[in-house]
């Protein structure tokens, strides 16, 4: 059945409730005023990502409402894009200590993973990573790490909204083409509620996402992956190819960290999208390649694993490849000169 008129409709909604949300920001005084950390020079409203928290969770009660989603992936991914998204929305409203916002987001991760039945069997490189505690819990670190990198890298105007619809563009056509068609509408939809967000996102930024956007957006990017991992072992490779962006330069930005020393939950700014955005002066180029290494690049060898029987484990390699060499090109996670 033809449900786009469900996706213009989510788009329409979640426009007009990202209006009404800088409305009150501004009111209420919710203001990212720039300082040393940011990359941006001019105060602006953020918490606009909650329009496409409320307009993707109405669309889930709708899917399962009309029998489109079933139940266990419906309570997976509504229950733990909520919590998220109401931690984040308190972290922007004031703060909570680092250590209780990783304990809600562990929490978050059992809870999609209890009902999405935890990780299935995975082929990594013709053998069978047979599924159980540990890969279960390597999947909950994955589903945190992968909610925490979007908040990271959510440093820019529109870099996170043309990442998500790239991504769940790139996953619908994958599914579609492989014969998956009922499973479109899950990123398709996604993918409207941030087109409705970004079209007030796009840079010059008129609002900002905040925390409960972007840390719900790499939550449901999570489950959505795992649930393509449930059908075939192929499309968890093809999530992580086409996640590959914000993946190499956030991992190599913490590693770099890490490995310095550095207070690795304190803000900074120095990933190598931040480090390009600067000495290009502008967001709008480093948004703009991330759309066109996600659509040119990444989903062509995700195609190459499920259509041609690329080993889905060398196709992240491949795919990696040149997004490392970008990463040190533009030097991820180097102290940033004064």
């Amino acid at each position: 059945m033809n449900y786009w008129w469900v996706a213009v409709a989510v788009v329409v909604f979640s426009f007009a409730l990202t209006h009404v949300l800088r409305r009150y920001a501004l009111h209420k005084s919710l203001i990212d005023i720039p300082n040393g950390r940011s990359s941006h020079t001019i105060p602006t409203p953020r918490g606009g990502g909650v329009a496409i928290v409320i307009s993707y969770l109405m669309v889930l009660v709708w899917m399962v409402s009309t029998g489109l989603l079933g139940r266990d992936l419906f309570l997976a991914m509504f229950g733990a894009g909520a919590l998220i998204a109401a931690l984040g929305f308190l972290d922007d409203h004031g703060h909570i200590a680092a250590r209780w916002r990783l304990l809600g987001h562990f929490f978050a991760a059992a809870w999609a993973l209890f009902w999405l039945g935890g990780l299935p069997a995975i082929s990594v490189f013709g053998m069978t990573l047979a599924p159980g505690l540990i890969v279960n819990v390597l999947a909950a670190f994955y589903l945190v790490w992968l909610l925490n990198l979007y908040n990271f890298m959510d440093g820019i105007d529109g870099i996170a909204s043309v990442e998500a619809i790239c991504v769940c563009v790139g996953a619908a056509i994958i599914y579609a083409l492989s014969g998956f068609a009922s499973l479109v509408w899950l990123p398709v939809l996604l993918g409207c509620a941030v087109t409705g967000f970004l079209l007030w996102n796009f840079p010059p930024a008129k609002i900002f996402m905040g925390d409960a956007g972007s840390g719900f957006l790499g939550i449901m990017l999570g489950c959505l992956s795992l649930q393509g991992t449930w059908i075939s072992s192929q499309f968890l490779w093809v999530w992580l190819i086409l996640l590959g962006v914000f993946i190499v330069d956030a991992t190599v930005t913490l590693i770099r960290r890490l490995v310095r020393g550095d207070k690795v939950y304190e803000a900074h700014r120095s990933h190598a999208y931040q480090f390009a955005s600067r000495r290009f002066g502008k967001h709008l180029p480093v948004t703009s390649a991330v759309g066109v290494i996600n659509l040119c690049w990444l989903l062509p060898v995700a195609v190459c694993v499920t259509r041609f029987n690329l080993d889905g484990a060398l196709g992240v390699i491949i795919a990696y490849a040149p997004l490392l060499a970008l990463a040190v090109l533009f030097k991820a996670g180097a102290l940033e000169k004064s």
